[in-house]
């Protein structure tokens, strides 16, 4: 742990309650334009395009409509969870041969796959899988949706046209991903200034922004042709055209046949009420695992004690080892278990309206700023999906085109004995099952309301035999996991993240609260009607 920072200081992010919506995201501005969507009237849908499209302006590294994701979904009226999946996959056109091994070792962006020449499944044309964000959105949006699909893209319009404000933390992710952003003359031109990354200015009254205008010109486009635009109008062909003409294999075939898909969730019992999390190749199946085994290890108190956090460690252990060992896109192998560990750019964000509407959203580019390829024409930061695949053929997860993208976020809606519901999930790869596995049971083993839980110190789980605690854990715990395992400690801290992102909010009654990593800076809950 470095020993350079304060030992003295306390931050704290309080939760929000009303009996109002309220959006729980990573980033404060987003979730004020889903809250002024449900002020307006908006369904819990409606702020979830509404969201989403505000994210890829304003959060580009992250998310975006050229990622992928999944949502979870209570509609109160039909008491029915239901999931939306809109995960990547490879084009059919790819062709494995075209990712020979480099004998180089390892792959540099953190996946143990054997490296590939060049690097192509890490980054540029050839790293992208088919996104599938704005069908997510177009299924959400035909299911459920109260507002024109044109007024719920029209916000994230607006806030491209302002230009991407260049912050501290702006500045920072920016810089972490300069190297292979200055690659690509799409991505340079929308991220970097003369070849180098952006710097916050120091007057307060000076503002520093990158134009984002070919991104607004898409979303404007997207916004009146309709989402289907994005896969079998003018916008797929201007995609395809640019990836090929750069390398890609993605095609205007390739997107035309993509289509989200309705599924049912995983509903996992669990201290007498039920966790709804996504199936197949999500790490919901490794959720169900992992509640499975505490319930049978983890004995309720009137607080999470050292035998909690023990039985949390236990848990998360024993289902990532069961989750590494075969999984991937094939029959009978797409709940046994996971993507092998690897550090993800994602985002989540948590909705919950005046009717009693619930859902937990995750998106994701895979690493930050996804393959760093940015469309010259569109704007549109593009995914590395391909990266999740295995390069080496003859495993289950081994690249081959037309394949599903194997990931590893987890959104939930748990439902508690007394009828709370709390929908969660979280930004940060392979810590992201340890963070939401807590959040659930500090709320369903113990009662917690959310304000508490959020602020509850955590562990992580994720890096093999070594287990990390948050340094505010109390001195017997961390006595405890210390003679118990191969520990380390870390404090909450906004880069890098030891702990997952979570954006949560629950319901009581009919009564909404919402809340949020308390280091991340932008994150915030945000009451339909504020400000």
């Amino acid at each position: 742990m470095p020993h350079q920072f304060s030992l003295n200081q306390t931050i704290r992010k309080p939760a929000v309650t009303s009996r109002g919506g309220i959006v729980a995201s990573q980033s404060r501005r987003a979730a004020e334009v889903g809250a002024q969507v449900l002020a307006a009237g908006g369904d819990c849908v409606d702020a979830i395009v509404a969201t989403t499209f505000a994210l890829n302006v304003l959060e580009p590294w992250n998310s975006g409509i050229g990622g992928g994701g999944a949502m979870v979904l209570y509609r109160a009226k039909d008491n029915r969870h239901e999931v939306i999946d809109y995960g990547m996959c490879a084009p059919q056109s790819l062709r494995a041969s075209d990712y020979p091994l480099s004998g180089e070792g390892a792959a540099s962006d953190l996946f143990p796959w054997s490296r590939v020449k060049d690097d192509r499944n890490i980054h540029g044309p050839g790293a992208i899988a088919v996104p599938g964000v704005v069908a997510g959105m177009e299924e959400a949006h035909r299911r459920y949706a109260r507002m024109p699909w044109k007024d719920l893209v029209a916000p994230s319009v607006a806030l491209a046209g302002e230009g991407l404000l260049v912050d501290w933390w702006t500045a920072l992710t920016i810089t972490a991903s300069a190297a292979d952003l200055r690659r690509y003359p799409g991505s340079a031109a929308a991220f970097l200034k003369d070849g180098l990354p952006p710097s916050p200015p120091w007057g307060i009254k000076s503002e520093t922004r990158l134009p984002q205008d070919r991104l607004k010109a898409t979303l404007s486009h997207l916004a009146d042709a309709g989402p289907r635009d994005f896969y079998q109008g003018d916008l797929a062909r201007s995609i395809a055209s640019d990836i090929r003409a750069d390398g890609g294999s993605l095609s205007v075939e390739d997107l035309a046949a993509f289509r989200a898909h309705l599924r049912e969730p995983l509903a996992i019992p669990y201290r007498d009420g039920k966790v709804y999390a996504t199936p197949e190749l999500t790490a919901g199946p490794t959720m169900a695992h992992a509640l499975r085994l505490l319930q049978q290890g983890l004995t309720p108190a009137a607080s999470p004690n050292a035998a909690a956090y023990v039985a949390y460690a236990l848990a998360l252990q024993a289902a990532f080892r069961e989750r590494l060992k075969d999984m991937g896109d094939a029959d009978g192998k797409r709940s046994l278990g996971a993507e092998h560990l690897a550090p993800a750019c994602t985002t989540h964000f948590s909705v919950v309206d005046r009717d009693g509407n619930i859902a937990a959203v995750t998106q994701t580019l895979l690493s930050s700023f996804g393959s760093k390829y940015v469309t010259p024409h569109s704007g549109i930061a593009m995914n590395n999906g391909i990266m999740w695949f295995d390069p080496t053929p003859g495993t289950t997860n081994s690249l081959a085109p037309g394949k599903r993208c194997l990931c590893n976020y987890t959104p939930v809606i748990a439902e508690t004995k007394g009828g709370k519901r709390l929908a969660v999930g979280a930004s940060g790869g392979r810590r992201i099952l340890p963070s939401v596995l807590q959040l659930v049971s500090f709320a369903m083993d113990f009662g917690m309301d959310l304000d508490a839980a959020i602020h509850q110190p955590r562990i992580d789980a994720s890096e093999g035999e070594t287990i990390i605690g948050d340094s505010r854990l109390p001195e017997e715990t961390r006595k405890v996991l210390a003679a118990r395992f191969d520990y380390e400690e870390s404090r909450v801290q906004s880069l890098p993240q030891k702990f997952a992102c979570p954006s949560v909010v629950m319901r009581d009654g009919d009564v909404n609260s919402g809340g949020v990593e308390i280091f991340q800076p932008w994150a915030d809950a945000v009451v339909e009607g504020a400000g």
